[in-house]
């Protein structure tokens, strides 16, 4: 027999109604949420035949970029590029080590150590000049001369040496991962990043770049975590290799959903070839439909 509900019962049915109705609308906020992402280019990429700093960040910020990515060394006159980005508001959120690959932090001759330590501790220094918080690294490179141990402890060693200066400027070291033979893996590259065990040593991601290797980039991002300091791309095809952004073999619906998942909140860099302004806008509309900004 069916009784009337008393005051109690309908207060309890009410409330369960609520928190049911509160619990699926945050269920499905969750589910579509989104990473906060700012668009960026290597700045390299931003060509102005003869152009000055100003020139060429009014023309990334016309074409839709908040920020850019320079080489150090390979940027002159910073003092004027710092005034520029101040004029239009184009960031220049990280410095990129430009000697990398050739004054290696792995190599076996002490000397070419020593040079590359100089200048990762150069581009730390530019960073802080242009009010930059990263320096990207390749730590450095396996090949006939160089073990996979050796490549490890030697770049190991010379970054750790740079560790004080980069918590004094207070500029973050962002291991990158490409085709060097060396970290092709996630768990190795939080291996790598967690055993500096410093707030200042973290992982630059390239989505593009560690397709080749198997593991899909998602979960290359989820097992990262907050150790993930920024992250660029291109579009790689493991059958054509090199293609446009988009028309790869990223799954962007998957790699946005895992930066949402870590709580990523940054920039997004795009790192193909240059040009001028139609072809960044092109550049710019292809990042808004893979970034889900347009």
């Amino acid at each position: 027999m069916n009784r009337p509900l008393g005051r109690r019962d309908f207060l309890r049915t009410t409330a369960a109604i609520i928190a049911s109705a509160v619990t699926g609308s945050y269920t499905v906020a969750a589910e579509d949420k989104k990473p906060k992402l700012k668009k960026a280019v290597k700045y390299g990429m931003v060509r102005v035949p003869g152009g000055t700093h100003l020139q060429r960040l009014e023309l990334a910020k016309k074409c839709g970029f908040l920020g850019v990515e320079i080489d150090s060394p390979g940027t002159d006159k910073l003092d004027e590029l710092v005034k520029a980005s101040k004029e239009t508001g184009v960031a220049i959120h990280g410095v990129i080590d430009s000697v990398h690959w050739r004054d290696t932090l792995s190599s076996p001759d002490e000397k070419v150590r020593a040079k590359g330590l100089a200048a990762l501790e150069g581009a730390l220094r530019d960073a802080k000049t242009v009010g930059a918080d990263t320096v990207l690294l390749v730590p450095g490179v396996v090949n006939k001369e160089v073990t996979y141990e050796q490549c490890w402890d030697r770049s190991r060693a010379e970054v750790l040496k740079a560790l004080p200066l980069a918590k004094e400027l207070k500029v973050k070291i962002a291991i990158e991962v490409v085709w060097n033979d060396f970290i092709t893996k996630p768990e190795q590259l939080v291996e790598y990043v967690d055993s500096f065990k410093s707030e200042y040593v973290g992982a630059y991601f390239d989505t593009s770049n560690m397709i080749k290797y198997g593991v899909a980039p998602a979960d290359w991002i989820r097992k990262l975590g907050k150790r993930m300091l920024k992250f660029d791309f291109k579009g790689y095809s493991n059958a054509k290799k090199w293609v446009g952004i988009g028309e790869g073999d990223e799954d962007w619906p998957a790699v946005l959903k895992a930066l949402a998942e870590i709580g990523y909140d940054g920039w997004a860099t795009a790192e193909v070839g240059g040009g001028g302004e139609d072809h960044l806008k092109k550049i710019a509309a292809q990042m808004d439909k893979v970034l889900g900004l347009s």
